[in-house]
């Protein structure tokens, strides 16, 4: 799944001449939280976060009065508290680097840049929550069965016969990279809500057969029948 398909498109961009007040303004209007500093060419110079404009503002309990606080505060430019040369994502990257990026330099979002450098959008934390609730299919329910599996070629192919035989609608797969025991690998499998008297027999018989993690029913947002 790439960056250019989850990304927020027309961004909201400043550059780094503007006050910090119209930093703090626009992020409020459009309750966001970083604003990408940009060129007369629109290219990424900075990124201003909530966090900065917090930081660099004075303390409440200053002893300045009204209009000297608003001097201040309108003499701050963004080149003052930006983060210069801020690291970028093209819409050519997949989400998976941009959620590795986001924990690694604990970033809560970063701008996308064209080849020239041009900003084109912005990719947060809160899009990869989107990625991850849709590629799982939680928002339709369904039944989600953790197995401890043999990381060798074709031992994912037992568990996948054995449910489609069983007339289980598989909804989604995945399966992590790290798993605890060597040799073996952790897969999630989600499928479609089946009966009562079904589900039972299925449970018990998944237990039986496979090394089962867990098995779960999700209603998260349950769907009419």
């Amino acid at each position: 799944m790439l960056v250019k398909n989850w990304m927020t498109p027309n961004v909201v961009s400043l550059t780094a001449d503007k006050s910090m007040m119209k930093a703090a303004k626009l992020m409020k209007d459009n309750k966001i939280s970083r604003i990408p500093i940009v060129d007369a060419e629109n290219k990424v110079i900075g990124i201003v976060s909530d966090r900065d404009v917090k930081e660099a503002s004075p303390s409440k309990a200053t002893t300045l009065d009204m209009h000297e606080l608003y001097y201040l505060l309108s003499e701050i430019k963004l080149a003052d508290i930006m983060t210069k040369n801020p690291i970028c994502l093209s819409p050519e990257d997949t989400i998976e680097k941009a959620a590795a990026l986001m924990m690694e330099h604990n970033f809560g979002g970063m701008p996308v840049i064209d080849g020239s450098g041009k900003l084109v959008g912005i990719i947060t934390d809160s899009d990869v929550f989107k990625v991850l609730i849709s590629i799982t299919g939680v928002l339709e329910g369904g039944i989600q069965i953790g197995f401890n599996l043999p990381n060798t070629p074709g031992g994912l192919v037992p568990v996948l016969d054995y449910l489609k035989d069983h007339g289980a609608r598989i909804m989604s797969m995945l399966t992590s990279s790290e798993p605890p025991e060597k040799g073996m690998r952790h897969v999630f499998i989600r499928i479609r809500d089946v009966d009562k008297s079904a589900l039972k027999k299925l449970k018990a018989d998944l237990e039986a057969n496979f090394d089962v993690l867990y098995f779960v029913q999700d209603t998260v947002h349950p769907v009419s029948k």
